[in-house]
């Protein structure tokens, strides 16, 4: 998520009500965000239960029968299992099984989760996740927020023209939109990792409106190097993605309230980016083996 150049960042949110929704500028407003996940909660004993294993997967056999050539009828596929999830809920479509991969060392494995990475403008949450995604030796999709919001091209909402109604609302059409893609990835066995920039003082369209939009099972992790660093990194930015001195330190600023809240927190202002994506693994299998709750 990127802001303006000059103008104000979002507020912290005060005690209150959940905000409603805000004129996309359109001849519409902008719908409300879902008050739940879109999908039922995975029987008792299954995967889908544990944290790091998304509930929006559920175990089962390939979705063709044995010997059937990929691309056959619709009909030569046999009905979801009982407590699969519906695949008008989401998209989901029979996809060819994934060719084995042996397996790459400790870490999250062959688990499919769905994990979101914060951190500040020129933390590198891009870079790394779509290395980490790379190299797992599962079918990993990257969601980046950014690449999202500007596939608006006619009545973008610049960034460099300030934080007003219109971003706003175009900021929410984003998430939403990223939240049903890695909903359908979810489905299709496919794991997914998002990044945005996600102020601990705005949980409910912050955090918890990520939950909400992809599930319960999303699994934060927070990257966050010096500030001497993320500086350094957004002057070798250009165009609307490039903020002033003044606006990456205070973003920067904020993001520090992530220190005290729990979240697997990894200061890469000295490590290289294989470095980092190892250690956000391991950070991810640490939290899949935690207790729920933890």
């Amino acid at each position: 998520m990127q802001h303006a150049v000059g103008g104000p960042l979002p507020p912290s949110e005060q005690p209150g009500p959940v905000p409603g929704p805000i004129p996309a500028g359109g001849p519409g407003p902008v719908p409300p965000l879902p008050q739940a996940a879109p999908y039922p909660a995975p029987p008792s004993g299954t995967p889908g239960g544990r944290l790091g294993v998304h509930p929006a997967v559920q175990p089962g056999p390939p979705p063709g029968p044995a010997g059937a050539p990929w691309g056959a009828a619709p009909g030569a596929v046999p009905p979801p299992p009982p407590g699969a999830i519906p695949p008008h809920a989401t998209g989901a479509v029979p996809l060819a099984p994934p060719v084995p991969v042996a397996p790459h060392g400790p870490g999250t494995g062959a688990a499919t989760l769905a994990v979101l990475l914060i951190g500040p403008a020129g933390a590198g949450k891009t870079t790394v996740a779509r290395h980490w995604a790379r190299r797992r030796p599962v079918p990993t999709a990257h969601i980046s927020l950014d690449d999202v919001r500007e596939w608006v091209c006619s009545g973008f909402a610049d960034p460099q023209s300030g934080w007003n109604e219109n971003s706003e609302a175009q900021y929410r059409l984003a998430r939403r939109t990223c939240g049903f893609a890695a909903r359908n990835f979810l489905a299709n066995g496919i794991s997914c990792i998002l990044d945005d920039a996600v102020f601990p003082d705005r949980p409910v369209v912050g955090l918890g409106g990520w939950k909400r939009h992809v599930g319960p099972g999303l699994l934060p992790v927070v990257l966050l190097p010096g500030l001497e660093v993320v500086l350094e990194r957004n002057a070798q930015r250009s165009g609307n993605r490039r903020l002033t001195d003044e606006e990456v330190a205070a973003i920067h600023g904020r993001m520090a309230g992530w220190y005290g809240s729990g979240l697997p927190i990894i200061d890469n202002s000295s490590l290289d980016v294989e470095t980092t994506a190892r250690l956000l693994d391991e950070a991810l299998a640490r939290a899949m083996a935690a207790p729920p709750g933890a």
